[in-house]
């Protein structure tokens, strides 16, 4: 009976080192879907502009913050149909049940910087 208890607190340890943080990149998503709409409800785009054929989200970062509680951070690009493309940062809570454990942060990027690669340094 004691080895029976080892083996199955080993194999409980095995799952847990294996366990991933949820997948919450995906235009049906929560951080996706959450987004689009709170781009929606400011005007800067619709349904109709958008081709979600297009749309990309990456996971940025996770952090496990609890026990089954990761904070993660996605950037998501939405590309219109005249080729502008829009892109956001989420910041949501997730649990590998669910990518909905709260509301739904997104900063709109307005614009890039980047140095010029060809000026001297």
């Amino acid at each position: 009976m004691k080895s029976i208890i080892i083996i199955f607190l080993l194999i409980l340890t095995t799952l847990y080192a294996f366990a991933k943080d949820p997948n919450c990149a995906g235009i049906d998503r929560w951080p996706t879907s959450m987004a689009f709409v709170q781009l929606k409800n400011a005007g800067i785009t619709d349904n109709y502009k958008v081709d979600f054929t297009k749309t990309k989200t990456i996971r940025l970062a996770s952090e496990k913050i609890g026990d089954n509680l990761y904070h993660q951070i996605h950037l998501i690009k939405f590309t219109e149909k005249s080729g502008k493309i829009i892109e956001v940062i989420t910041i949501n809570d997730a649990s590998n049940e669910e990518c909905s454990v709260g509301n739904v942060e997104v900063l709109l990027i307005s614009k890039h910087l980047e140095k010029n690669r060809n000026s001297a340094q």
